[in-house]
C-alpha cells in the first residue's frame, strides 16, 4: 500500500515519538516530527501536512499556542495528546480548534484509530453537482465545502463542517448526545466534548451565539437545526 497521508507528531518524549512513528508508519503514514512547537510550526508552513499529533507540555511555547497559531490559517485537523486528563484541559483544546484529545495512557493503535478516524471526517466528499442547502440568510454548499451566514463566507474545520452538514441536512431533527458521541467521536467522550464543539459553531454561525437561532439546544435530550 502506499503512503497517501503526511502526519505531524509534535512532542518533547523522544521514546513517544518513536512509538507513534512506527505504528503510523507500520500503516503507510508518511511521518514528520519535531521537540517543540517553534520546529513544529516551521515544518507545517513549509510542508503540507494532513494531521498534526500535538502535545501540550513542551519547552517554550505549548501545544493549545501552536493550535491557536494553525487555527489562525488552516482547518488542517489536530489531535491533542497529553498526558493531563483533567476536564478543563480537554475542553481548551476542543475550544482552541482541536478536533480530539486523547489522554497519553491510550494505546498507539488507539491513537492511529483516531488518526484514521479524523481523516475520514475531514476528507473532501465526492462532489454532489449542485447541492446547495438554502435556509436564507444560511447556505451551505455540499460540492465547495463552503459554509455562508447573511453573505459572509464562514471557516470551519473539518468536524465543525462535519457536524454542522448532519444538522443541515435533516433540520428540525433532534440528535441525542448519544448519537452525536457514536457518529463523530467512536463513542468515546462525554457530554462536555459536544457542547464545547457546538458553542463553538454557535460562535461562528449565529447572530447571537447566546440566544442561538439556528442550532438549538433540546434540554436534556442534545441538539436540533432550526434552519433559517
Amino acid at each position: 500500500m502506499s503512503v497517501y497521508h503526511t502526519v505531524l507528531v509534535v512532542d518533547d518524549d523522544q521514546s513517544i515519538v518513536e512509538l507513534l512513528r512506527d505504528f503510523l508508519e507500520n500503516d503507510n503514514f508518511h511521518v514528520m516530527t519535531a521537540g517543540d512547537t517553534e520546529q513544529a510550526w516551521d515544518m507545517f508552513k513549509q510542508q503540507p501536512v494532513h494531521c498534526i499529533v500535538l502535545d501540550i507540555m513542551m519547552p517554550g511555547q505549548n501545544g493549545f499556542e501552536l493550535c491557536r497559531r494553525i487555527r489562525g490559517e488552516s482547518s488542517v485537523p489536530i489531535l491533542f495528546l497529553s498526558a493531563r486528563s483533567h476536564d478543563v484541559d480537554k475542553i481548551r483544546g476542543l475550544t482552541l480548534g482541536g478536533d480530539d484529545y486523547i489522554v497519553k495512557t491510550a494505546s498507539p493503535g488507539e491513537i492511529v484509530a483516531r488518526v484514521k478516524a479524523v481523516l475520514r471526517r475531514s476528507a473532501s466528499p465526492q462532489p454532489v453537482e449542485g447541492r446547495v442547502l438554502d435556509y436564507g440568510r444560511f447556505k451551505m454548499n455540499l460540492s465547495a465545502r463552503e459554509v455562508v451566514v447573511e453573505g459572509k463566507n464562514v471557516v470551519l474545520t473539518p468536524k465543525e463542517y462535519e457536524l454542522l452538514r448532519l444538522f443541515a441536512e435533516h433540520p428540525r431533527h433532534v440528535f441525542s448526545y448519544e448519537q452525536l458521541l457514536e457518529k463523530f467521536w467512536g463513542g468515546v467522550g462525554d457530554r462536555h466534548t459536544i457542547r464545547v464543539h457546538l458553542s463553538r459553531l454557535r460562535e461562528k454561525i449565529e447572530s447571537d451565539p447566546n440566544h442561538p437561532q439556528l442550532l438549538v439546544n433540546v434540554w436534556g435530550v442534545g441538539y436540533r437545526f432550526e434552519g433559517g
